[in-house]
């Protein structure tokens, strides 16, 4: 028979207990089976029999092998894989939590898993990195360290209750690993002194090791407000095991299916904890859960400022159920009141209203102690007494406050709840011993109530500033005083708290936004705008926001005012800006002004590129303005570059109706600079009506042309030279060649066609003709005597030595008679018409001249003779070119009366001699000689020089050459008539006659003498040769006969001249006898002398001929003054 129902029907249902025998039906059991359970089973009364059996770990034992996590996760894997027999990552959560609660609820099947559970981390390590000195930290682990997630931190946190407690309790402040397997189960149970408590799945195994470590955790929990109710059900379920242990919901051995509870009315949630995840139990939240896999978590304790009552309702809870505390609840509360200051805000307020509580509790529990009889009393530091010897013998718990202890059993106390259980001893036996006077708690509680209440006074007056009116705000400065008084304090980070954050925050950031919309010194300072764009200025609306976010502010900004002007500032710049862009012509200065101004306000202003923009415009205007104003500046590549910047500007209708007025000036300009340009290059060349018209169409342009300006320089200089040339023509005297030719100079240069250039040329070019012409009939071949210079009377009579050191001198000869004549100044012809020399003025200067030369002659003949003088001092007088002492074969010139070295000068040749040798030794006293300084050119004769005369008067121009040749013949024709006239006496006639015949007579003797020694000396070699010994006496006959004839006269020039013949030959004209005279190209040329000149010295008195010999070498120009000076 069933022993629930009585019955024993349904044999099939029935259950016969292995234990006592006892029957029971299926459905009879609390709860009931749905099927006959296989193998031994056992009755409710048996289980509760070995329930009640003392063991050493109910559901759990201890396992001997020991793993590391690289073995345990293999197992775990292992075990898994065969179990499901697939991959354990294949494996579904809601398979593996199915055949988890099918195992607990089945009795015949057993499953044996593996769980490391509560290893402390202070012996194995912690999954998070902790400051402990044995490693150093890398990377981000500093951030992780500091942490306030980190599970090291959590329970001594500023605001947890835990801090507060000195010693580490292990799985509360420190934290406890589990190493969990599938199947692997956590009952049943809540936190001790029903704690927070939060759960981290480590993510970071799969780092480590080749093993998958994101299998979850399933979690199952019931609230707080649900745990009685849970408790109930349980006890209701399972009265036995309660019976025998009140406790066993703290043991961690009881696990229900949820389904059972929630069937009950009791709330259940569930969750999957996947790695990287925390779960965070609330206190007296009961939880349960199994681990899906192998996975690694870690788990903590911590206690806020509300679990203060939670704790002290578990204290009571465990004094009920005879439960050992892990710390005094009392000694925590006191420890906190005694520094009120290091308390946060919340948890004074909490730790004020648990103090009074306990406050009166204990006064009551001290009252009836007394009211029972004990009288004596004694103070005792509790704290210095270790836990386990301060627990009530009765209930288990920690005592602090008071506690009651008797003379019989001094080591045994009880708490103040259970006096009556401490002993049957007297009363009088008895002590009261008391860790605090009861004096002493209102002390201790006002300074935990005046830390709780300064957080109502400040959060009065956060209230009261942050609700202000305009008028009645507050500084910047006390918000931020109140700020840091709740840091200081460490008030609660309510809303109110974060409010007054944000505000001065809030105001602080406007301040320095302020500061630099204010400072012109960090103008360009980067803002950074809430959406972290980088930002440069604010824009115009923004400033208005801002300005309104200043005076919403609860606080006063000392730069509002400013920043409001600053506002009023850009609007009074908008409206003027306004007006500058709408005007009709952009103005430069006022634009200027209101970049200036806009510049130094701080903001973005959208018109600032405009002004900026209308700017360039203005004072490209300008530009174009005053260059304009200025036609001769403007040039083709101004106006170009005008043109160019002016393309880049935006759009203005100003803009663009000065573009098209200088591009216009351009087109015209360049046109009429390109017909300038080719007139100037045109050949053949315009006519001056032609330029002329050119320049007065273009004279209106308002550029500058250079062309154009040319074109009206060289008409300019045409009109000139013309003028010139009309002038020279129109004079009473012609002009100098020099002028002609500096003239014709710069007509060639000017690019205008000049009617009188071709004249100019011609005349040019004839001059130039006879100036050559003249010059080979008086130069010697390579003179360095210029033409006008052998001309002109001499000025170096006396002057030695070289080319340089004669030009000297003859400087100094100059500077001596300054203010006299200077034939060079013949060639230096002024270009002006009113300064060339009168016809007259040269030829009286000319005189002059002739006349200083004729002195200077005579002082140097007087000179040279005298040295002869000085025989006793011969060595010491200088003689000949080279300045030098008498010596050797020297020869004496006829006119300066000089001695020259034979090697120094050339010797005078004659038609028979040669130019050294015996035969001048013995006739030197007959030769005549001439030394080079003497005679520097040749001697025309004097019809080929009035030829030249003849054509230098058909030439319209003035040569100096000529006025010197003209002074020349007429002096040559003065000195012919002078000579004439002496010839003339009868006296000189009769002698000349005389001289002749004596002359004839000496030289028909001489040749009849040298005839005779020729044949001689023929007739010898002939009587040495015998075919001609009959012909001897014939040629002497012959010869003899020849010899004493008469020879014919030969007709010899009368005078020491070349003939136009002679100039021929001498520069390779027409060279009939290049015998009788030869072409020298020394500059020292030798003069080929008669042989009638080199014997007698004398000069056929009949000859008609102008003896034409050079201006500088003959005496002749003397005659006048002493006529046997210069008697040949």
């Amino acid at each position: 028979l069933c022993l629930v129902c009585g019955r024993g029907d349904e044999e099939d249902r029935l259950l016969l207990c292995d234990g006592c025998d006892d029957s029971y039906h299926t459905f009879c059991l609390i709860p009931p089976l749905q099927d006959v359970p296989k193998g031994d089973w056992r009755c409710p009364k048996c289980v509760a029999e070995e329930c009640s059996k003392p063991r050493e770990a109910f559901g759990f034992e201890q396992a001997v092998r020991e793993y590391t996590l690289q073995s345990f996760g293999e197992m775990a894997d292992h075990f898994k894989s065969d179990y499901f027999n697939m991959p354990v990552h294949m494996v579904p959560t809601e398979l593996v939590e199915k055949e988890f609660w099918r195992l607990v609820s089945s009795i015949e099947e057993d499953v044996i898993v593996e769980y490391g559970a509560d290893i402390s981390s202070k012996e194995v390590g912690s999954g998070f990195p902790v400051r402990d000195g044995k490693r150093r930290l890398l990377g981000d682990e500093e951030e992780y360290a500091n942490s306030g997630w980190n599970l090291n931190n959590m329970p001594v946190l500023e605001q947890s209750v835990l801090t507060h407690i000195n010693v580490d309790i292990s799985g509360m402040k420190v934290p406890w690993l589990y190493v969990g397997m599938c199947f692997s189960s956590f009952c049943w149970h809540i936190e001790d002194h029903w704690s927070y408590s939060i759960n981290f799945l480590v993510s970071f195994l799969s780092l480590l090791f080749t093993i998958d470590c994101l299998i979850p955790k399933t979690w199952y929990g019931v609230p707080a407000s649900a745990a009685e109710k849970l408790e109930a059900v349980m006890k209701k379920l399972a009265p036995e095991l309660f019976d025998s242990q009140p406790d066993l919901l703290h043991q961690l051995v009881t696990i229900m299916n949820p389904n059972v509870l929630m069937e009950h009315g009791v709330p259940v949630y569930r969750t999957n904890q996947c790695a990287g995840e925390f779960v965070v139990t609330f206190p007296r939240a009961y939880h349960s859960g199994f681990n899906q896999g192998y996975n690694f978590a870690e788990a903590v304790n911590f206690c806020t400022a509300d679990w203060l009552p939670m704790g002290r309702q578990c204290v009571a809870h465990y004094r009920r159920l005879h439960r050992y505390c892990v710390f005094s609840h009392e000694e925590l509360l006191c420890k906190m009141a005694a520094d009120p200051e290091s308390l946060d805000v919340e948890l004074a307020a909490a730790v004020f209203k648990e103090m009074g509580d306990m406050m009166d509790e204990e006064t009551k529990l001290r009252q009836a102690v007394q009211e029972m009889g004990v009288l004596s009393s004694e103070q005792e530091v509790f704290e210095l007494v270790p836990d386990d010897e301060r627990q009530c013998h009765k209930c288990k718990t920690t005592c602090f406050l008071s506690a009651l202890t008797c003379s019989c059993s001094p080591d045994r106390l009880v708490c103040l709840h259970h006096a009556a259980d401490l002993c049957d001893c007297p009363l009088g036996n008895k002590c009261l011993r008391y860790r605090y006077d009861l004096e002493e708690f209102p002390s201790m509680l006002y300074g935990v109530k005046t830390r709780a209440q300064s957080y109502d006074t400040w959060a009065k007056r956060v209230t009261e500033a942050l609700a202000a009116d305009q008028k009645n705000k507050k500084d910047l400065i006390e918000l931020k005083v109140l700020l840091e008084d709740a840091e200081d304090r460490k008030y609660p980070e309510n809303a109110l708290f974060r409010r007054l954050r944000e505000m001065v925050k809030e105001a602080e950031t406007c301040s320095s936004v302020a500061q630099l919309l204010l400072s012109r010194k960090q103008r360009h300072s980067r803002l950074r705008s809430d959406s972290g764009r980088n930002r440069t200025k604010l824009t115009v609306d923004e400033l208005k926001a801002f300005v309104d976010q200043l005076y919403r502010l609860p606080c006063i900004i000392s730069q509002a005012r400013q920043v409001k002007e600053l506002l009023e500032n850009v609007e009074d710049f908008h409206e003027r800006a306004q007006v500058a862009l709408s005007d009709e012509m952009p103005d430069s200065s006022k634009l200027q002004a209101l970049l200036e101004l806009g510049s130094g306000l701080d903001v973005e202003l959208p018109e600032l590129p405009r002004l900026k923009q209308e700017l360039q415009q203005a004072r490209w205007l300008d530009e174009v303005r005053v260059t304009l104003a200025e036609p001769l500046r403007v040039t083709l590549e101004l106006m170009k570059r005008l043109i160019d910047s002016g393309v880049g500007l935006a759009p203005h209708h100003a803009v663009e109706k000065a573009m098209a007025e200088l591009q216009e000036i351009l087109t015209v300009s360049e046109r009429w600079e390109d017909k300038a340009r080719a007139c100037l290059q045109a050949r053949p060349r315009h006519s001056m009506v032609t330029l002329e018209s050119i320049v007065l169409e273009a004279r209106n342009i308002p550029a500058y042309l250079p062309n154009i300006l040319a074109l009206r320089e060289a008409l300019q200089k045409a009109k000139e030279w013309t003028s010139k040339v009309e002038a020279i023509q129109s004079g009473s005297s012609y002009a100098y060649l020099e002028q002609l030719e500096s003239l014709l100079a710069r007509g060639r240069s000017i690019p205008v066609r000049l009617d009188p250039l071709a004249q100019v040329e011609s005349q040019v070019a004839a001059a130039r003709a006879w100036r050559e012409r003249t010059a080979r009939t008086f130069l010697k071949k390579n003179s360095t005597y210029t033409l006008l210079q052998v001309l002109s009377p001499r000025v170096d009579i006396g002057v030695y030595g070289n080319s340089k050191s004669k030009r000297k001198r003859v400087k100094e000869l100059m500077e001596k008679e300054r203010g006299g004549f200077d034939p060079d100044t013949l060639s230096d012809l002024e270009e002006s018409l009113e300064e060339v020399r009168d016809p007259s003025t040269v030829a009286a200067a000319f005189k002059a001249k002739e006349q200083k030369e004729v002195e200077a002659i005579h002082s140097l003949r007087a000179a040279n003779l005298a040295k002869m003088a000085m025989a006793d001092r011969i060595e010491e007088v200088k003689f000949c070119l080279c300045r030098k002492t008498a010596s050797g074969f020297m020869l004496q010139c006829e006119l300066c009366k000089d001695w020259f070295h034979g090697a120094c000068v050339p010797l005078p040749k004659t038609g028979s001699q040669k130019k050294v040798g015996v035969g001048w030794q013995s006739n030197s006293k007959d030769s005549k000689f001439l030394c080079p300084l003497c005679q520097r050119s040749r001697r025309p004769r004097l019809e080929t020089i009035l030829s030249l005369l003849v054509s230098l008067q058909k030439l319209p121009v003035r040569l100096p050459e000529g006025e010197a040749l003209q002074c020349l013949t007429e002096r040559a024709m003065s000195w012919q008539d002078r000579a004439r006239q002496a010839l003339a006496t009868d006296e000189l006639s009769s002698a000349l006659a005389k001289l002749s015949v004596l002359s004839q007579r000496m030289v028909e003797q001489a040749a009849r003498e040298k005839t005779e020694k020729i044949i001689n000396a023929e007739l010898q070699k002939a009587a040495a040769n015998p075919d001609l010994q009959g012909h001897i006496q014939t040629f002497q006959q012959s010869g003899f006969s020849r010899a004493t004839s008469p020879r014919q006269s030969v007709d010899y020039d009368d005078e020491e001249t070349d003939s136009d013949e002679d100039i021929r030959e001498t520069y390779g004209y027409d060279m009939k006898d290049p015998g009788e005279v030869k072409p020298y190209l020394f500059c020292d040329e030798e003069i080929p002398v008669k042989s009638e000149e080199v014997v007698s010295h004398m000069w056929p008195a009949a000859t008609p001929s102008f003896c034409a010999e050079h201006a500088y070498s003959s005496a002749s120009k003397s005659c006048v003054q002493s006529e046997a000076t210069f008697t040949h």
